[in-house]
């Protein structure tokens, strides 16, 4: 019983250095994966965020606005929409202005509108300019306002390059932590080198040899892919009460589900890539290469 004890012991205090270090190293992994995220939810917002505006003919009515409102949210590319009546045209013009265009000319002069945003797929100069066209040419409506496309396309070009610069530090940070990772692994399997090779002495085949290596290992890469998910887990939930704000609002608890199951399974695959590696090359070794 006591021999059970101390072997137990002594095996997780050999893969406690490697649990530790895999941590860290998915806890990075798992940031950039949740601001790669971050960034792509805000890059859609962003863009959902353009707004046009079709001002009817002056002859129109509200009710007309009405059925074009309906008209416009029933196309593919609108994501939300609004009337605006001729009273609170007015009332926004007051607000705006400071003139009161009723009382000046005896009769409301504006004309109602419909404003609308787009999904994100719309977002660009050449969309943007097929949906004025196409909204332009409905019954009713004598003009489309939209924001320059120029601007649109500048904003465009500026996400875009840091959604690149990101993939670029994710990828750099991938192949370190792969480096990383391998070399914590290919410690813990050099200390046991030379029980290999006394196993292979005694007759025991490779299989036999790297069985429990690898599988040590690899319960070392869930064990650490859970720590590490439970660490960002309990960073998230407790941010709001740190002033941090509300990020389960920019990367919703589903998706951070799936980034924690793929560090569980990045950690289990790294951990048991590098040490079949790690076995194989000892396995092969003489005797007298141990030393080295």
């Amino acid at each position: 019983m006591k021999h059970q004890k101390e072997a137990r012991i002594s095996y997780w205090a050999a893969h406690l250095t490697t649990i530790v270090s895999v941590t860290l190293v998915l806890v990075i992994v798992g940031v950039i994966a949740l601001a790669s995220i971050g960034a792509a939810t805000e890059t859609r917002r962003l863009k959902e965020k353009i707004e046009l505006t079709a001002v009817l003919t002056d002859s129109a009515s509200d009710a007309q606005a009405d059925s074009l409102a309906r008209v416009i949210a029933s196309r593919p590319f609108a994501l939300s929409v609004r009337t605006v009546t001729k009273s609170e045209a007015m009332k926004q013009w007051k607000a705006d202005t400071g003139e009161d265009l009723q009382e000046l000319f005896g009769v409301n002069p504006l004309s109602p509108e419909v404003c609308f945003t787009l999904k994100a797929d719309y977002a660009s100069e050449a969309m943007l300019g097929k949906v004025k066209k196409e909204v332009a040419a409905m019954k009713g409506v004598a003009g489309v306002a939209a924001p320059d496309a120029e601007m649109v396309e500048s904003m465009n070009r500026n996400l875009e390059s840091m959604s690149y610069v990101l993939g670029a530090v994710a990828l750099a940070l991938l192949v370190i932590s792969f480096v990383l990772i391998n070399n914590t692994v290919h410690l813990t399997v050099y200390s046991r080198r030379f029980t290999i090779h006394t196993m292979q002495l005694v007759g025991a085949t490779g299989g036999f040899i790297r069985r429990p290596i690898v599988s040590g290992n690899l319960l070392s890469g869930v064990i650490a892919g859970i720590i590490a998910s439970a660490v960002m887990a309990a960073v998230m939930a407790g941010a709001p009460g740190l002033g941090l704000g509300t990020p389960d609002k920019i990367v919703p608890w589903w998706q951070f589900g799936c980034v924690a199951a793929g560090l569980v399974v990045a950690g289990a695959l790294i951990c048991t890539l590098a040490s079949v590696i790690a076995t194989n090359r000892y396995l092969r070794k003489d005797y007298d290469d141990l030393f080295r």
